[in-house]
């Protein structure tokens, strides 16, 4: 049994020149999970669940446990020394610690708590995490720069879900590799090592009570995944929680494609490139998938402002060339 801990010092030499910091930064990340774990584990028997009445400056209505979340990680992220500043999806603005040290070289941003309205419910919810280098020099106040990065220049990225059992995924560009929380000793286990997506899958996850919004591709690609074609597994099974994490992870295993497309009603799309999109990208592709807007890589789109929006298409790698397909094709045409 390998903890998480030692699986990230045995596999310190993949960085040239390493120095721990990056070992140190994934520990804190690991120590705030299982904070929020407890926490979300008490949810309905301690007043830590529903809204809180404040809206973020996407205009949704923060749940309680999404500040306890940020808060937490904040913290957590503050207290190690190895990070310069904080975004995210909970803040208006980044965060910058004054209490860095002065070679703190990393940035994270991060959804502290996706899914967070499914809690009430007892549905699974996770964490999103991504880790870069700071462009700016070491040992002056982050800037907007630091944190509008291409999502290609991912340091480290991964997630948390926290469900039937509590788990940590991540990859450093090396692989995905998943740790499962043992919860009578509060340690991270070694349970899925080199996780890899099948090219194709039987599963696609889209909210279709939005079908009329949807362009065109999208709805072309809906209604081929429903036609019954036995060489190819069709019809394919609809499956949707509505946590991006969930469903994320069960594609990642068993074969799949996410969809959160532009709509009529959100023509930039809903989820967020910095927080959701580039981390869940750099997952899946280091998993041998695809993720993509529908027309270019996700992973280098150039970010404009923190709380950037894009359409989003991720999983089995063929899954989301055919769905790229039909985008192109019915595009020119609206």
């Amino acid at each position: 049994m390998i903890t998480l801990g030692e699986y990230i010092i045995e596999k310190q030499h993949q960085f040239p020149n390493a120095t721990g910091e990056l070992t140190q930064l994934l520990g804190a990340i690991r120590l705030a999970a299982k904070v929020v774990n407890r926490e979300i584990n008490k949810a309905g028997l301690v007043d830590i669940i529903g809204a809180t009445g404040v809206e973020n400056v996407q205009g949704e209505v923060q749940q309680k446990l999404d500040l306890y979340a940020n808060e937490k990680f904040k913290a957590a992220l503050e207290a190690r020394g190895e990070v310069c500043g904080v975004a995210s999806e909970e803040e208006d603005e980044f965060v910058s610690f004054d209490s860095a040290r002065s070679d703190s070289k990393y940035v994270v941003l991060m959804d502290p708590l996706d899914g967070s309205s499914n809690i009430d419910v007892n549905v699974s919810v996770g964490t999103i995490f991504s880790i870069y280098r700071r462009v700016s020099p070491c040992g002056t106040p982050v800037v907007l720069e630091d944190f509008l990065q291409p999502g290609h220049c991912q340091v480290a990225a991964g997630y948390v879900i926290y469900g039937s059992s509590t788990m940590l995924v991540y990859t450093t560009g090396h692989g995905v590799h998943g740790f499962t929380c043992d919860p009578s000793l509060g340690v991270f286990y070694l349970s899925h090592e080199n996780m890899r997506i099948p090219d194709d899958g039987v599963i696609y996850s889209i909210n279709e009570g939005n079908y009329l919004k949807f362009p065109t591709g999208v709805k072309k690609y809906l209604k081929y995944c429903q036609e019954i074609d036995p060489a190819s597994n069709r019809p394919y099974t609809s499956r949707y929680i509505g946590s991006l994490v969930s469903d994320f992870h069960r594609n990642l295993l068993k074969g799949g494609i996410y969809i959160y497309p532009s709509t009529a009603s959100a023509p930039k799309g809903k989820l967020r490139l910095l927080y959701e999109c580039n981390p869940m990208a750099y997952l899946i592709e280091q998993a041998g998938g695809k993720a993509s807007d529908g027309f270019n890589r996700i992973m280098d789109i150039q970010p404009t402002e923190l709380h950037q929006r894009i359409p989003f298409f991720c999983g089995s790698q063929n899954m989301v060339e055919t769905v790229e397909a039909m985008m192109r094709e019915y595009s020119a045409n609206e």
